[in-house]
């Protein structure tokens, strides 16, 4: 008897169900070995509620001793001397300037996390397992399938798909995954974060480049942001000393641009780091921008920001200033400010709420995010603000604009409109490619 991707013994030479995996995807050996779910994962599950580790002291690197450091001075100067809401009325017009329609777009999709075991051991996160615990999973095609004719069937039109850094899965399984979707529940794939990307290369004994390549041609139509927190490798040998470092974060994302690939940024904070941080952090996305523009393909497409949720994480209980409302507000309408190679600025209403993202579209933002049928990392902090679609149309509404759904790559829905359009770009390209 072998094990199935769903998990279900199956005799040597049975037929496969409708709509399974041929037989040389179960044939791989992660779906021979993988075994279904033993527990839901849930909020006691958490590493980070079990388990504490000392404080370590974070010094912040002199201003002098970091990239764009004539810059980062300039912007604290200004963050010194400008009232909140004069820095929100700045951005609030530059803003008008790159989106003079008035419209606030939004997304339709679901976040599919397809394992939550990861071996990283992020300090910040409540989500993972690590890979001898009962409430670590590897979804089955079957199931992940399942979950995208869930989302398409109420308009969904992409999937955001990441997990943890899971050792134990091949690129091989990633690639077949991606091709099972598009063949057997076609819609846009947004997924697998830069650390996630960096684990497939490791394990397949491959360039980064040549991960992406292959993602790529199987079926990776973008990728997020996610990973970024805070790009200064200070900060995140703080909170994530086993995670890449903010080099290895951009050149990745580069690399995505450089084959064509559309991705976003973000960051994290509130994790104990200072302000320098965080103008390092959208500075370095502002080069990276500039560097990708420059070559004409890929690019980041958009910037959100949110501040950690430390319940149930290792630093719950850590003495670190949280970021309050009011440094939202001011994040988001810097982040208009400094990145003006960035079309786009995003709200975070699952962190901050729909209030605070409300507010935010007076201080820059154009873009509600998405509408999100499902989310796994956020909630598993307890925090959890995810709003039917016609709440969502309704905030934005009372705020004054129009609200609009759109696709990844940020042009609106049209009626008739026959699938994503990057989605059929790129297909062409590759086709084109091929002939």
């Amino acid at each position: 008897m072998v094990i199935s991707a769903n998990g279900f013994e199956r005799g040597p030479g049975a037929a496969p169900q409708d709509g399974a995996p041929p037989q040389e995807q179960r044939s791989l050996p992660i779906l021979q070995s993988a075994a279904p779910r033993v527990n839901e994962p849930t909020n006691a599950g958490s590493v980070g509620a079990a388990r504490r580790v000392e404080q370590p002291v974070y010094v912040p690197p002199p201003v002098h001793t970091r990239p764009h450091a004539a810059e980062i001075a300039h912007w604290m100067d200004y963050l010194g001397r400008t009232p909140l809401l004069e820095i929100g009325a700045q951005a609030d017009a530059l803003r008008r300037q790159k989106h003079p329609e008035g419209v606030v777009s939004y997304i339709v999709d679901r976040n599919i996390n397809y394992s939550n075991l990861c071996v990283t051991d992020c300090r910040f996160c409540a989500f993972y397992r690590r890979p001898k615990d009962d409430e670590a999973y590897v979804l089955s095609y079957e199931e992940i399938g399942r979950k995208i004719d869930e989302a398409k069937a109420v308009g969904a039109v992409q999937i955001l798909m990441q997990g943890g850094h899971n050792p134990y899965l091949p690129l091989d399984w990633y690639l077949e995954l991606l091709r099972y979707i598009k063949e057997q529940h076609p819609i846009h794939v947004h997924g697998f974060s830069a650390s996630e990307v960096e684990m497939m290369a490791k394990v397949a004994k491959l360039p980064v480049d040549e991960v992406l390549r292959q993602l790529h041609q199987a079926g990776l139509d973008s990728m997020p942001g996610a990973g970024a927190e805070v790009l200064v490798d200070a900060v995140r040998d703080f909170i994530a000393p086993k995670k890449i470092d903010s080099a290895r974060w951009l050149e990745i994302h580069e690399a995505a641009h450089e084959i064509g690939m559309l991705t976003t940024a973000t960051l994290m904070y509130g994790v104990g780091e200072v302000w320098e941080d965080r103008l390092e952090h959208v500075l370095k996305l502002r080069a990276a921008q500039e560097r990708s523009l420059g070559r004409g393909a890929g690019h980041f497409t958009a910037f959100i920001t949110w501040s950690f949720q430390p319940s149930l994480t290792e630093m719950q209980d850590w003495q670190i200033d949280l970021g309050t409302g009011m440094d939202y507000l001011k994040m988001t309408a810097l982040s208009r400010l400094v990145l003006d190679n960035f079309e786009n600025v995003q709200v975070s209403y699952v962190t901050q709420g729909p209030k605070m993202a409300q507010i935010a579209l007076r201080f820059g933002a154009n873009d509600f995010g998405s509408l999100m049928l499902e989310e796994n990392v956020v909630s598993a902090t307890g925090i959890d603000f995810i709003m039917p679609e016609r709440e969502i149309c309704r905030i934005i509404e009372d705020a004054g604009f129009r609200p609009a759904r759109r696709y990844q790559d940020y042009r609106l829905e049209q009626a008739g409109d026959e699938g994503c359009p990057c989605c059929r770009r790129q297909h062409q390209e590759l086709m084109g490619s091929v002939v």
